[in-house]
């Protein structure tokens, strides 16, 4: 068995002083395993949103009626708050796991050789987002759930998604300058269909806070538009994103553009597809909460597929050893 190696009194100061360089000194993670880090950290910023819904479509936002504490007098929830405080809570508490998540995929892209600063710096981008979207959700229940700081925190989770999904792509990709796969007009139709659906998010956000799921049982707020009004905008919109994708589709099956673009844009109308359905359902059942949360995590999923159809549009070389960067496995892709 092998010995633990002695720490010297110099390798515990500079431990302190800089931990993620002491830990890099003495740790070359594969990259595979700074991959995962990255799309652990997506995952849980995705997980984060649907429990944060769940949240208000139980009824318990104020569950824990104050922050940072859950009730004045105590840290935790008690018994006596019932199940709204143990719902309310937990979702508190699984911020700490999103912390873990992300602070692994900062200490993994801080200790892959080489030193990629860029990536690194997309990890920190995140925990700062998480930090400043903790202190949202505080004053979110110190306003009694008013709705537009609900819809602010929910923008702000949208931010986190982003920042993880740019950050996981780029683990699969090396840092030379990006080199475009498609023609200028294509890539501002993509903007386009990136811009709509950044539109679709907000316009969401004020559906929910015109809605009925307030997120508790009191009086609680709510924007002052009608519901009905907003619902059908939001589905204009989501009739926007749906054409821009297949035109899209069609315009890079039209150039031959290389199967990675096409690819991204199918797997985003499928998802969208599948989220306009669920939409529709849930319009015409009078929201049932399952439906409804199921439609956050599809909101998740389609922001998601649009990202990653935005950034299938460009390679970068110099990819680290062992992986395949984007065109190569665009190229193995069309041979099998």
């Amino acid at each position: 068995m092998d010995g633990v190696p002695n720490v010297t009194r110099a390798d515990a100061v500079a431990a302190v002083r800089n931990p993620l360089a002491f830990i890099a000194a003495r740790w070359t993670p594969d990259p595979r395993t700074v991959q995962r880090a990255a799309l652990t950290a997506l995952v849980m910023s995705v997980v984060i949103v649907v429990t944060g819904g769940a949240v208000r479509l139980t009824g318990s936002g104020l569950g824990c009626p104050t922050w940072p504490k859950c009730t004045d007098d105590s840290l935790t929830s008690t018994s006596e708050m019932g199940l709204h405080g143990a719902i309310e809570f937990g979702n508190r508490m699984l911020t700490y796991v999103l912390c873990a998540a992300v602070g692994w995929a900062i200490v993994a892209a801080r200790a892959q050789k080489p030193y990629r600063r860029g990536l690194t710096r997309l990890g920190w981008a995140q925990f700062w987002v998480v930090m400043g979207n903790a202190v949202l959700g505080g004053i979110v229940v110190l306003v009694g759930l008013n709705p537009y700081t609900v819809a602010a925190h929910f923008l702000l989770s949208s931010a986190l998604i982003a920042v993880a999904t740019v950050m996981w792509q780029r683990t699969r990709e090396g840092d030379g300058a990006p080199v475009a796969l498609v023609g200028k007009a294509v890539q501002q139709l993509v903007w386009f269909l990136v811009a709509a659906s950044v539109l679709l998010i907000a316009v969401g956000t004020v559906v929910t806070g015109a809605g009925p799921h307030a997120g508790d049982s009191s009086e609680v707020a709510r924007m002052p538009l009608d519901w009905e009004t907003v619902s059908k905008l939001h589905a204009v919109l989501a009739w926007i994103v749906v054409t821009l994708t297949f035109a899209l589709w069609f315009v890079l099956k039209a150039v031959d553009a290389p199967e990675g673009p096409s690819h991204r844009t199918r797997e985003l109308f499928l998802v969208l597809l599948a989220q306009g359905v669920l939409g529709y359902v849930q319009y015409f059942t009078d929201l049932p909460e399952v439906l409804v949360g199921l439609h956050m995590l599809g909101s998740c999923l389609v922001w998601i597929a649009v990202l990653r159809v935005l950034l299938a549009l460009r390679e970068r070389p110099d990819t680290l050893p062992g992986l395949p960067g984007p065109a190569a496995e665009a190229t193995v892709g069309s041979r099998a």
